[in-house]
């Protein structure tokens, strides 16, 4: 995903371009500044540390870019074409645009209820609303103190499990209790965890985790109970780190789908002690020893799913009100009916985590990104907006403004970032200029916004790159040279279009270019654009024009003051611009229409906007904004 490298020249001896393709600037710059300094250690022959730059990327890596379960539904919304923006700098991302956003947060989705999650953290209450809906839950009740654990668990009956009632990865969960003691030094472990303590009537069977995404189930996994084998001369402390700690899928990093075993954890102390044991315990040659019974969810499962078995689990999700839970349930045979074999969900757990159905150690990684993307983003939506992106004369921003207004007219609110500041519908927010990636990105991530008209300029695409990735529109009405551009390495007209293919290139393939056929060099863009390509021309005796409409290809013309809208052979009168109507458009310049009008015009025909809707935001551009907004 991040292989992607290009130099170019400059033009200035020894001076290159390199563009890479990174998750997160930060790091992409480190990387490749410490890829630099390696090389010209070699070349200088120095030393050069390569573990230790290795391992302070990695930590890097680790505390700026996104979790393994948020890069999952990210990459799942990349692969479909969804576009997503970094909200903060955790997990918490934004899928598509404006008005057709969604927002997830790791495994949580902005449809996942505050109520329900709180619900999902009170152990005791998630058990009384889902045996209310008659899944099947073990008896269990909240204790106090370790005097009232040993109480409950003879009046539940042994043997009994002791957990925190708000705990995750399995902390403080002691299984398969059956003596005073037993429970006593339970109760330590999991009120070491800091909440409430529950005792449960142990079920039988095997752990299993399942992953509920929209009221399917897709994914499920089975845990295994670790054991070591003793060598006569290791003491099972020793044995941990050589044969479970050095697992790959083991340790404290967030990639990782196992935590490191720890010799001091009350679980384990309490585990081994049970067996008779210590860390510091040597086993003989063959003989075993449990060091870990929960948490160890390694084994995939999905394909086993008994159908009674995924309504059970769906329903515990409803009935809390999560639209995405790590169900955990305790079944002989995930492959058979719940209630007959006395298996029983113990936790619903909301924002679960995805790693061990990505990385499963045995049976195959299972897609949930992809189910998370299409329960946010079912089939056939793209979670996108209109956006119009143009690049003009340098000079205005008539045809933005314009295009604005005629979406306004068509009913959608509409954010317009131009060189005349920064508007959200009829409300100005900012009076200053507003090209750049941080105002359009600003509009894009604004839930009111239902469209969005953006404009850039050869400096803005060359520092900072567009605020969007693809786009429905794409407008170039003229070359511009490089002028003020040398600080870029930019000097030469002929590079200029390179530049501003930029705007075309991003062109969604059911989308459009608006290109200015009065200028060849623009002309000669068309062929970089993906969609289709409408042209406009104040020449009704434009050659590239004839051979476009020879070709069926639409277009937006100008005959003296009238405005036409073509399609192959059939011409459509828009309207007649009045003197006073063309001054209003063209302000203190030459009054006639220009291609920034022509232009406005095929963007919005190319967006779906019907004629009439056109005309009337013509006819009605002179009309006053609302005041600036106060700051």
């Amino acid at each position: 995903k991040t292989g992607f490298g290009k130099a170019r020249m400059t033009g200035e001896p020894g001076v290159y371009k390199v563009v890479i393709r990174t998750r997160d600037k930060a790091v992409g710059m480190q990387a490749i500044t410490s890829a630099r300094d390696l090389v010209m250690a070699a070349i200088n022959d120095r030393p050069f540390d390569v573990a230790a730059t290795v391992a302070r990327l990695t930590e890097m890596v680790d505390r700026r870019c996104l979790g393994p379960s948020t890069a999952s539904i990210v990459d799942a919304a990349a692969e479909r074409g969804i576009p997503f923006i970094r909200l903060n700098d955790g997990n918490l991302v934004q899928l598509g645009q404006g008005s057709a956003q969604r927002r997830i947060w790791t495994a949580e989705t902005d449809r996942t209820s505050a109520i329900a999650e709180g619900i999902s953290r009170d152990k005791d209450l998630t058990k009384q609303l889902i045996a209310a809906a008659g899944v099947p839950v073990p008896e269990g009740r909240v204790v106090e103190s370790a005097e009232d654990a040993w109480d409950a668990a003879e009046d539940i009956g042994l043997p009994v499990v002791v957990k925190p009632t708000d705990g995750n990865h399995a902390r403080g969960v002691s299984l398969n209790l059956g003596t005073r003691e037993e429970v006593m030094h339970a109760f330590a472990a999991a009120e070491a965890e800091g909440s409430e303590v529950l005792v449960e009537r142990c079920i039988p069977g095997q752990e299993h985790r399942l992953l509920v995404v929209g009221n399917k189930v897709v994914a499920a996994m089975r845990g295994e109970i670790i054991q070591v084998k003793g060598d006569g001369r290791s003491s099972i402390g020793a044995l941990i780190n050589t044969h479970i700690n050095t697992d790959p899928r083991r340790g404290e990093e967030e990639h990782l789908p196992l935590e490191t075993l720890r010799h001091d954890d009350p679980v384990l102390l309490l585990l081994l002690g049970r067996q008779g044991l210590t860390t510091d315990s040597v086993l003989p040659v063959g003989a075993s020893a449990v060091v870990q019974r929960t948490g160890n969810m390694s084994i995939d499962v999905t394909t086993q799913v008994h159908p009674d078995v995924a309504e059970q689990v769906t329903l515990a999700a409803r009935v809390v009100g999560l639209d995405i839970a790590g169900i955990d349930l305790v079944v002989e045979d995930i492959g058979q009916p719940l209630a007959p074999q006395g298996g029983a969900i113990v936790e619903v757990n909301a924002g679960p985590g995805l790693l061990m159905h990505l990385k499963p150690a045995v049976g195959r990684a299972q897609p949930v990104g992809e189910a998370i993307v299409e329960h946010l983003f079912p089939p056939g939506n793209s979670g996108r907006i209109p956006i119009v992106g143009l690049i003009n004369d340098g000079q205005s921003s008539l045809a933005a403004r314009l295009v604005a207004t005629v979406f306004q007219l068509h009913g959608w609110q509409t954010a317009l970032a131009c060189r005349d500041g920064l508007f959200l519908g009829r409300r100005q927010l900012s009076p200053h200029g507003s090209i750049g990636f941080e105002a359009g990105q600003s509009m894009l991530i604004n839930r009111t916004v239902q469209a969005a008209v953006l404009e850039t300029s050869p400096r803005h695409i060359l520092t900072e790159g567009l605020p969007y990735d693809r786009c429905q529109i794409g407008v170039v009405l003229g070359m511009p040279g490089p002028q003020g551009l040398s600080d870029l390495y930019v000097t030469e007209a002929e590079q200029m279009p390179g530049i501003l293919r930029t705007q075309i290139d991003v062109v969604l393939p059911d989308g459009a270019a608006v290109l200015n056929a009065d200028d060849p060099e623009v002309l000669a863009l068309g062929d970089y654009c993906d969609g289709e390509v409408l042209l406009v021309s104040c020449n009704p005796d434009n050659a590239a024009l004839a051979a476009h409409r020879a070709a069926q290809g639409r277009a937006v013309l100008a005959r003296g003051t009238e405005v036409l809208l073509i399609e192959g052979a059939n011409e459509l009168a828009l309207t007649q611009l009045s003197p006073q109507v063309l001054s209003a458009l063209t302000a203190d310049g030459p009054h006639d229409v220009r291609p920034q009008v022509l232009a406005a015009v095929a963007a919005a025909w190319a967006a779906g906007v019907g004629p009439d809707l056109i005309r009337a935001g013509l006819l009605h551009f002179d009309e006053p904004r609302d005041t600036p907004a106060v700051h």
